[in-house]
């Protein structure tokens, strides 16, 4: 089955704009790029034009999905094959390519409304223009691996399962099941595209209502001592912490999880292993963290998902 090679940037709708930039720049490390007044912001975390894009909305919550192809023949065979399949996907107009920072664009509207857009050949930033951070040590893992991974909610896991796994071609890495408070249980499915990130998207059941599509974000330092560096920033500026320093069992990702701007939140992390698809065993976890995450504050609006 032809699928995505990995998930190359993220479109966030965002209510500030100003704000997100603070945190996203002088917290997180990412850099600012393109922008139109008043309406986006592109930011960068490599020689890529943009990895996400901020659009002005009110709706706070993940609004697209990019993923990336290694060639215009992929890419074409990938169509062609969601075509075959019967989902609809269409070519975008000039204009949103050229704001997603791409020649050529594919869009489907995965079930809960997210837009799912394919490309390749994505802009890189001018050679006099190298990435930098203002605050990071090492870099972000990203590359091949592509942006980093988003956890969805959706209004029916079995559906966005089957897009997952029918449309975009993922894989299923591992499950994981554990309390996220006594009695309450969350369940999540991890899948991976072609390069192999442990998962790109994650699916979570939670046992009550939740008001966004996507419960967090996630971007990877190469460098372990930026987790922290990046933890002590959050503290120092006052930022409510989602979860405190843990680590995963499944992925091996040392992290800690941040209030965004928009309400969800941003895990920080470091060490995510890479699925050789050659020798991968799909395993259940009775547990999301082996030590540390734990909710902060606790509540429904708290969740132990990576």
């Amino acid at each position: 089955m032809t699928s995505v090679s990995n998930l190359g940037y993220l479109v966030l709708g965002v209510s500030d704009l100003d704000g997100w930039e603070k945190f996203a720049v002088d917290i997180i490390g990412l850099q600012s790029g393109r922008r139109v007044t008043g309406e986006s912001l592109a930011l960068r975390m490599d020689d890529y034009a943009q990895r996400i894009l901020l659009e002005k909305s009110p709706e706070d919550d993940l609004l697209a999905a990019g993923w990336e192809f290694d060639s215009d023949e992929e890419l074409d065979a990938f169509v062609e094959r969601v075509r075959q399949s019967g989902a609809a996907v269409s070519q975008a107009e000039p204009e949103l390519a050229s704001r997603r920072c791409v020649p050529r664009l594919f869009t489907c509207i995965d079930p809960d409304g997210v837009s799912h857009e394919f490309y390749t050949r994505a802009a890189r930033a001018a050679g006099t223009d190298p990435f930098r951070s203002k605050v990071l040590r090492g870099r972000f893992n990203t590359g091949r691996l592509g942006v980093g991974h988003y956890v969805a909610v959706p209004k029916s896991v079995e559906l966005a399962n089957a897009f997952c796994k029918d449309v975009l071609g993922l894989k299923v890495s591992d499950h994981a099941r554990g309390e996220m408070a006594p009695g309450v249980v969350l369940e999540i499915a991890f899948l991976h595209a072609r390069t192999g990130r442990h998962h790109s998207v994650a699916i979570a059941k939670v046992p009550f209502p939740f008001k966004k599509r996507v419960h967090h974000i996630l971007v990877e330092a190469t460098d372990f001592n930026d987790v922290g560096l990046a933890y002590d920033r959050c503290a120092k500026a006052g930022i409510p912490m989602a979860m405190e320093l843990g680590h995963h069992p499944n992925d091996q990702m040392f992290s800690f999880y941040v209030q965004t701007p928009s309400g969800f939140a941003l895990e920080f992390g470091h060490g995510g292993v890479v699925v050789d698809d050659s020798t991968w065993d799909v395993r259940q976890y009775a547990e999301l963290s082996d030590w540390g995450h734990r909710a902060h504050p606790p509540g429904k609006n708290d969740s132990n998902a990576h």
